[in-house]
């Protein structure tokens, strides 16, 4: 299983109400008419992106903050900010699911959506642990934790999923590797109803961080 995950922004002049509308008309249109491998899509409204702050670090973070317009706080989004999940069966189904995203069918809610498009960065992840088979079960996680780990940290994925994921009630939480970036993005995210023990400070490794961020289901 894979996840395209998209954060953006609208563009400064539009209207949060009229960006969002459009974002989840696009949404209701692959639901309508799913593409091949597609698995569903969940939408979160953010105000901070994962990568620009960290929670309690133990180590210099490796990766900045994307340029933020004048005048806006630090790692934070201007206005309303979204994070995307569109989950795939395989690289295949992802190629199925560009094409379609622009294609007969979903073509005028795409381009509508895409109108009041600000600024955004991308990353395509995979499930390492945990059962998931549809996007409800990614927006019935409350809890996004990001983990990056130490430059060069080596990553055995069982042992990893055990350590991150220990003390969790394993209904609904998974963990995911980023595969590819189209912008920064961190390592891992930890989707849980619950705080994760497993990526607490004190017992991450020399340099490693972690931050759960808020985040509020839109879709």
């Amino acid at each position: 299983m894979l996840a395209y995950i998209f954060w953006h922004r609208s563009a400064e002049g539009t209207r949060g109400e009229d960006y969002e509308r459009a974002q989840i008309a696009f949404q209701r249109s692959l639901a309508r008419t799913p593409p091949y491998g597609f698995r569903g899509s969940a939408v979160f409204r953010i105000a901070t992106l994962p990568w620009a702050r960290r929670g309690e670090p133990r180590g210099k973070p490796r990766a900045k903050p994307v340029a933020q317009p004048a005048g806006a706080e630090p790692g934070a989004l201007a206005g309303a900010g979204y994070e995307d999940w569109y989950l795939v069966e395989d690289f295949a189904a992802l190629g199925v699911l560009n094409e379609a995203a622009v294609g007969g069918g979903h073509r005028t809610s795409h381009d509508r959506a895409a109108r009041g498009f600000g600024a955004g960065s991308a990353g395509i992840y995979r499930l390492l642990e945990g059962e998931i088979s549809a996007a409800k079960q990614i927006a019935a996680c409350s809890h996004a934790t990001w983990v990056q780990p130490a430059l060069r940290a080596p990553s055995r994925h069982a042992q990893l999923g055990a350590f991150l994921g220990d003390g969790l009630d394993q209904e609904g939480a998974s963990l995911w590797q980023r595969q590819l970036v189209l912008g920064p993005a961190p390592e891992f995210c930890l989707l849980s109803r619950e705080q994760p023990p497993g990526a607490a400070p004190t017992r991450l490794a020399a340099n490693w961080s972690a931050a759960t961020l808020a985040r509020e289901r839109v879709w």
